[in-house]
């Protein structure tokens, strides 16, 4: 046997053993010198057959430490696995939102891998590292801090070298509009619940936004729209914003504060990022004596268990979050059976109002 069939017949026992698993991904491959006398061939023989391995990416080799089986290989064959990443996973929507993904999901015969960020880049970083270790056919995630621009991007295209499509859901990082997601309109959700109230004669408008994710943004972006429509000006000392370190204190402290200031003209409705928010800014009116909707009226946004307290409902925007899961557990399956990452695929989930009674009419 020449040379040249020599090589490329120790290239193709290697990459049998890789493909087979007896060489499995991460693992480090013997020494030149251990292949040559194992398979009784040369070292040039051996560092031939190795380079064209590394060459198909099937192996790489690190200075000083060895020859190491790609990590890309543990996503050659279908696993089953399909890892989803949230925010948090508390008893607000969330839970309603994997509850959708995993009934889909279910029916295909995948299992679910389920993380959380806690709305921290840094934890989302490495929830990503440890996701591309791990043998998961596909991702689905919410993106920490979605408004601020993404410092990992080169975990995500290792996802994309390792052939893992993943689909955004909730908000996706601004250098990444282009990537498959799907959302709630919210741009037209902030329009909707905003125009509600100047339809019922609210002229002084408080807004509670989240400055550091999209969907609050966009919620902003629409109640400033729903304004200019309806002839009342803007007044940036009329919108509270809040970040993910102080939602549980700052929005309740600035309502608390304004309405300790003014009198019931200066504040007759506040429009809060979501039902959470809401029921913050209520305690807040309620400890300085206002009564709701009497003196003031309150929205919400998600249409959650919170929605509905102590004989006070609501007047909320509708989060379809079984559908919105079920929605992109759709499109991920869609793109592992095509094989494709079809760029730019979107759905925008057209929003409802639900009307409660947190609201009164104001003239």
């Amino acid at each position: 046997m020449d040379k040249r069939l020599k090589y490329y017949d120790l290239m193709e026992q290697l990459h049998g053993k890789i493909m087979s698993g007896e060489i499995r991904p991460g693992e480090k491959l013997p020494s030149e010198n251990e292949l040559s006398a194992e398979y009784g061939v040369s070292r040039q023989t051996v560092r031939k057959a190795l380079q064209i391995l590394q060459n198909e990416g099937y192996i790489y080799a690190e200075h000083g430490r060895g020859t190491f089986c790609s990590e890309m290989l543990r996503h050659t064959t279908p696993s089953k696995n399909i890892a989803v990443v949230t925010t948090y996973l508390s008893d607000y929507i969330f839970p309603r939102i994997v509850q959708g993904i995993d009934q889909v999901l279910t029916e295909n015969g995948y299992s679910i891998l389920l993380k959380n960020t806690r709305n921290s880049r840094s934890l989302e970083a490495k929830c990503l590292e440890e996701l591309l270790q791990k043998d998961i056919d596909g991702l689905i995630i919410e993106p920490s801090k979605s408004q601020i621009f993404c410092r990992h991007m080169n975990l995500y295209e290792q996802l994309e070298k390792s052939h893992i499509p993943y689909v955004f859901i909730q908000g996706c990082f601004p250098q990444m509009k282009d990537k498959p997601h799907v959302l709630l309109d919210d741009f037209q959700g902030g329009y909707m619940i905003t125009k509600y109230l100047t339809d019922h004669g609210h002229k002084n408008i408080v807004g509670v936004f989240k400055a550091d994710d999209m969907q609050g943004q966009n919620r902003h972006k629409g109640y400033v729209r729903a304004l200019q429509e309806a002839g009342i000006l803007y007044d940036p000392d009329k919108v509270v914003w809040f970040h993910t370190e102080d939602r549980k204190i700052h929005p309740y402290e600035a309502i608390r504060e304004m309405a300790g200031k003014t009198l019931r003209g200066r504040m007759d409705a506040v429009v809060c990022y979501n039902d959470q928010t809401a029921q913050l800014v209520i305690r807040a009116l309620q400890e300085k004596g206002l009564r709701i909707p009497e003196d003031v009226s309150v929205t919400g946004y998600d249409n959650s268990s919170l929605a509905d307290q102590q004989g006070l409902r609501l007047t909320t925007i509708d989060h379809p979050q079984e559908k919105l899961g079920a929605m992109a557990a759709e499109l991920l399956l869609s793109m592992i059976q095509n094989g494709e990452k079809e760029e730019g695929e979107s759905v925008l989930i057209q929003p409802m109002l639900i009307e409660g009674n947190s609201c009164m009419e104001y003239r």
